[in-house]
């Protein structure tokens, strides 16, 4: 029976479909296998996919009736059930949505997990479980579906049922073949993601466009491991089939897969391709990220393949048969794709493989859209420990937005300008652009506003030039577009003289001119029709698709002939006005009174009828109507196919528009800096002609000034850092003094300013830093078998190979994790190492009065600091020496000079730890203090007394 392979919610809607004959209906099942796979075929077993059991011989009858059935294996599936066998062992990976008529039907094992996920109802039919969903509504579950990690097959009719009713085959079931598969990141076209009305979009109601999420990246990881070298290189390849985008990189990493997990975090992908044979470090590094989140549909999903498809020549076989026969103007040549590195084609071969099977493969050769993820001269550094700990892109409590730096700095009006936001955010720009924001934060300009206006009606353009190119869609879009352009060039006279910045005037004076391609092929269709999805009457003028015009003036011919026979009809029927009526959709009906039906010609055939009036159609109507149908049905064939070839000629100007686009997104991105600094109190930083310098006077944390609103509360707090004086702060102060949020607060002023963002500071001078590398907080990491400490000190590590005297660095309680002593020793190794060797920016907190030392020893280069606070020292009971806790109040204020002690007993107060508890640690405390007064008192002497 196999009972194991079915579902609980299956094995009780089969109780009452049991027999005694079920063996026999195993058997014939068997045979059924045998005869496939003497065929030729791939079986596909029964209790994996048809779910019934002894379900079958119920519904036939007797015993007797099964053993008949088994010596008729084949006919146990009805026709389509065998397709949708057929189907299934194509495609095992996928559930499949089956066009039947008006609406997509899941079977098997598919629906049950369809009705699971869609919350809809599973029941039998004949040999199947099945659900089913309306076609109009494909899209919304689709996407559902897919969501939680699914990858979903639509499979589709490719026959119409006049052309068919025409054909040999009419008397067999209609062909269905796959149309198109997705995934989470896949999900382009009109089927899954409609773009909206204009309307909608005007009237801020594109709901299905703005629920996406910013970036759809699919990522493809390759590791090649050098033995001699012991050396592991890794490639990426990164794709978002919705916009376009190819990013490429190549890097050697170390067994903590630093650099990896960096470039991820960065690129935030929602579905990973990796090879089935992936090294146990980086599997780990991916269980990880692919659980970070308790939401399935916010989960990354990971595909394996085959991983013979990643070795170099296999991976190279593919891309050289995929490129080899490219001529199109604009098109990558395999010369500059077989130059890239070979962990870079070991990514490219099969992620073009991957795309294949989703027909959008066609993006990967473009030459423009291929770039280089990282480029160390152009952008500042961010590490995935500073990612994280600074909170760059998501909060460090829930995982969303809210709290982060982006939420911050997030004022954007479309979503290309979202995804560009988000990449500034991350990857901050050594060139800076600050010009731009000042003219718009300063500029009364209508010029500027009204641009911003136009942003803020327009959908997500770049998704939709995608599309484009794919041959998914076009009217809401190229009409966007087109619109768009006319409105920029009504208003280039006022920008000439209205806007001085260079980054501004370069941005919105070339932007009209690209959009032009837009506004020619609009002029060719019908507006009404393209709004509505009509194809047969899409083109306004047909001069220039003679295979239509042939089509219509054959359906032309075809009406004359019928409307010719209304004269025949009148005088049968010896009614001269008479006129041809349509019901119900059934058209060039001859309506005639049932009380004179006597004179209707008996070889007419009766449509329809009620009780006063009878409907016919004559023998000559009846071939024509057909052959009017057949007519129809090939001209929305032939619209199809003509349609495709249109945006195939659209698709040739996709790299001019995405171009425009882009400019787009880049203003909407300055746009939004603005808003930004019209926040009070928020400066723009100056350049330093000393690069290697960080001065910010009154600096606050964006986020949590933000946070507080109009309280007001946040204490304000100066930094002096010079590369060549006093470059290392040592911070220390009690617990929960401010010590985190402070240099937090540094070094997101110092990726604000170099972004091209005002800071919240009263004044500002930040130098240009190649990385900021941050080591912060005590966790350990599960997924990749490291403890707390061996945690610590893989950041550290890797902050020590990468950091240089341009960076930032920030060290946040080194050493903590394991003894005083062996933590001390290395916190301060590893601090003097920064202050003589690496020569960075340093930001060292500790609760290790040791460390403070370093002062003295290296004056020139190191201060010391503390979080201000006021102490009120307990009463201590002469009689019964009861020692009270101490109480703290913390001014969050920086100040020079080291702090004695950290007075963690006052945080644990804060936390009500109970009082019996405060008091034992309080006398514990005491006592460890006599101790070590004691011992210094004792060294003195000593010294005293050999002096």
């Amino acid at each position: 029976r196999k009972a194991g392979s079915l579902c609980s919610s299956t094995l009780e809607k089969l109780k009452g479909f049991t027999c005694g004959a079920e063996p026999s209906v195993v058997s014939s099942i068997t045979r059924e296998e045998t005869e496939m796979a003497d065929a030729g075929q791939e079986s596909i077993h029964f209790s994996q996919f048809a779910k019934t059991g002894g379900g079958k011989c119920a519904e036939l009858g007797p015993p007797l009736d099964c053993s008949t059935s088994s010596r008729r294996s084949k006919s146990i599936f009805t026709p389509l059930e065998q397709q949708v066998i057929q189907l299934k062992q194509q495609h095992k990976d996928a559930l499949l949505a089956v066009e039947c008529g008006y609406k997509y039907r899941f079977f098997g094992e598919d629906a049950e997990i369809a009705a699971k996920e869609l919350n809809i109802v599973c029941h039998l039919d004949h040999n199947f479980m099945t659900c089913s969903i309306p076609t109009h509504r494909l899209f919304v579950h689709v996407r559902r579906l897919v969501s939680h990690g699914h990858k979903v097959g639509v499979v589709k009719q490719t026959e119409t049922s006049a052309i068919k009713a025409s054909g040999a085959n009419r008397n067999t079931l209609f062909t269905r073949q796959l149309s198109a598969l997705y995934t989470k990141s896949t999900l382009v076209g009109e089927d899954v993601n409609p773009v909206c009305r204009l309307g909608d979009v005007e009237e801020g109601g594109c709901d299905d466009v703005v629920s996406d999420p910013p970036d759809s990246f699919l990522l493809c990881i390759s590791e090649n491991w050098d033995k001699l070298k012991k050396q592991l290189t890794v490639g990426l390849v990164v794709i978002q089939p919705s916009t376009g985008d190819v990013l490429l990189d190549c890097f050697p990493d170390g067994p903590s897969r630093s650099e990896l997990e960096c470039r991820v975090l960065k690129i935030n992908p929602v579905e990973i391709l990796v090879p089935s044979d992936l090294s146990e470090q980086t599997e780990r590094l991916l269980h990880s990220i692919t659980n970070a989140s308790a939401q399935a549909d916010d989960r990354v999903r990971v595909e394996r393949r085959d991983s013979a498809e990643f070795e170099f020549a296999s991976a190279m076989n593919t891309v050289t048969s995929f490129y080899c026969h490219i001529q199109a103007k604009g098109s990558r040549s395999l010369s500059s794709v077989a130059s890239l590195e070979s962990p870079v084609i070991s990514c490219l071969g099969p992620l073009i493989q991957y795309l294949q099977e989703f027909n959008l493969e066609r993006v990967l050769r473009s030459e423009s859209s291929f770039r280089r993820l990282t480029c160390e001269s152009e952008i500042m550094t961010l590490s995935a420990g500073t990612l994280r700990n600074l909170e760059i892109l998501n909060n460090q409590t829930d995982g969303s937005v809210k709290g982060s730096l982006l939420w911050v700095l997030d004022h954007t009006r479309t979503p290309f300008g979202r995804r560009l936001m988000r990449k500034w955010v991350s990857q901050p720009l050594t060139d800076l652009q600050q010009d731009a924001v000042q003219e718009i934060l300063e500029s009364d300009s209508l010029t500027l506003n009204s641009i911003r206006s136009l942003l803020s009606r327009l959908p997500d353009l770049e998704r939709g030039i995608c599309s484009i190119y794919h041959k998914k869609e076009f009217y809401l879009i190229s009409s966007s577009l087109s619109r768009l352009g006319l409105e920029l060039q009504t208003l280039q006279p006022a920008m000439r003289s209205q806007i001085s910045s260079g980054l501004l005037r370069s941005l919105l004076l070339d932007t009209p001119d690209q959009l032009i391609p837009a506004q020619s092929f609009l002029k060719v269709l019908n507006e009404k029709a393209a709004k509505s999805g009509n194809k047969t009457e899409l083109f306004s003028d047909l001069s220039g698709f003679p295979v239509l015009q042939e089509r219509m003036e054959q359906i032309q011919t075809v009406l004359r002939e019928i409307q010719d026979h209304r004269k025949d009809i009148r005088l049968i029927l010896k009614a001269p006005a008479l006129e041809y009526t349509t019901v119900s959709g059934q058209e060039f009906l001859i309506e005639v009174k049932n009380s004179g039906s006597s004179i209707v010609p008996p070889e007419w055939v009766k449509i329809s009828s009620t009780k006063a009036v009878s409907r016919y159609h004559s023998p000559f109507l009846v071939d024509r109507y057909k052959k009017l149908q057949q007519l129809r049905e090939q001209l929305m064939l032939d619209c199809q196919r003509e349609w495709t070839n249109f945006l195939d000629q659209f698709g040739e100007h996709y790299h001019t528009m995405k171009r425009a686009i882009s400019h787009l997104a880049t203003m909407d991105c300055l746009f939004s800096l603005a808003e930004v600094a019209k926040q009070g109190d928020y400066c723009r930083p100056e350049v330093c002609d000393n690069k290697h310098q960080i001065t910010i006077r009154d600096g606050r944390h964006p986020a949590i000034d933000l946070l507080m609103g109009e309280h007001n509360q946040y204490v304000p707090n100066h930094t002096e850092l010079q590369g060549d004086g006093r470059r290392t702060m040592i911070i220390t102060g009690p617990n929960m003094g401010g010590k985190s949020s402070y240099i937090r607060q540094v070094a997101l002023i110092c990726v604000m300013a170099q972004m091209g963002s005002y800071v919240p500071a009263s004044a500002a001078c930040v130098g240009i830093l190649d990385g900021i590398y941050t080591r912060m907080g005590a966790s350990d990491n599960i997924y990749k078998g490291r403890s707390t400490f061996m945690e610590e000190l893989t950041e550290a590590s890797d902050i020590i190979s990468r950091a240089t005297k341009q960076s930032l660095v920030i060290l946040d309680e080194l050493g903590r994790g394991t003894s005083t002593h062996d933590g001390i020793a290395i916190a301060y190794a590893t601090l003097e190492y920064f202050i003589k060797d690496v020569k960075a920016l340093t930001l060292f907190v500790t609760h290790y009065p040791p460390l403070c030392e370093l002062e003295r020893v290296y004056p020139e280069h190191v201060s010391n600091y503390h979080m201000a606070f006021l102490l009120n020292e307990p009463d201590i009971s002469a009689d019964t020496d009861e020692v009270q806790p101490e109480f703290i109040t913390f001014l969050y204020q920086l100040t020079e000079g080291a702090a004695g002690r950290s007075y963690g007993l006052n945080v644990a107060r804060l936390a009500d730890i109970p009082d019996p508890v405060l008091l034992t640690a309080a006398h514990k405390a005491r006592e460890l203090e006599k101790v070590v007064d004691a011992r210094r008192y004792a060294v003195i002497l000593f010294c005293l007394s050999i002096l």
